[in-house]
């Protein structure tokens, strides 16, 4: 996939300040420190578009970012992550706010991408989400992610052992890692379908 543009076109605290492009968006959801930054920077091939940290609960704003890859032209929106991260009940509930009105009401959502690491397994915050996702007909996919930091035997294992735990339709479940980029480019074929779906 060529990227000809991957540029931060805002952040936002309140769904006030969500940017007016008209453009198709795909929003990025998972726990804290799941990979989603290093994902985002694999997809764009920069390396620090998306800001890293191994601190959970880092991103604290829906960042948009404004992509132009191969003939799509879409904004790929990075939501906070949810779960242990060290903050506040009251500021957890900001965001969780913030996080469900954006996807509530955001017209130009296309797809949401819910990410897993390998080595973790679903609890019932992912499978709610992917539910609550359903039910408002959003569709989604998962990228499982740090497939790298297992060996090929295991990793596959514990592919089929994540593939059979989730009873929730997505329309992809995709092994990826942003250290060997593999599963980028079959990401990139699911979110072009997506966001040319209807």
């Amino acid at each position: 996939m060529k990227i000809k543009r991957a540029e931060l076109l805002t952040s936002c605290s309140h769904p006030s300040q969500f940017p007016k492009t008209g453009l198709p968006e795909v929003a990025f959801l998972g726990r804290s420190n799941v990979g989603k930054s290093s994902l985002l920077n694999a997809l764009v091939q920069r390396k620090k578009l998306a800001h890293t940290s191994s601190t959970p609960g880092k991103t604290r704003l829906i960042h948009f970012f404004h992509v132009e890859a191969g003939s799509d032209e879409l904004l790929l929106v990075d939501l906070p992550g949810y779960g242990w991260a060290k903050v506040s009940r009251k500021e957890r509930e900001g965001w969780q706010k913030l996080i469900e009105g954006y996807l509530e009401g955001r017209p130009e959502l296309r797809a949401a991408m819910l990410l897993q690491d390998l080595r973790r397994d679903f609890t019932e915050d992912e499978t709610l989400l992917l539910e609550w996702l359903a039910e408002r007909d959003v569709p989604s996919l998962v990228a499982i992610t740090k497939t790298d930091k297992l060996k090929p035997m295991r990793r596959k294992a514990r592919l089929a052992e994540l593939k059979k735990s989730l009873d929730v339709p997505t329309a992809a479940i995709i092994p990826t890692s942003s250290q060997t980029r593999d599963g980028i480019d079959q990401l990139w074929k699911q979110i072009h379908e997506m966001i040319h779906a209807n």
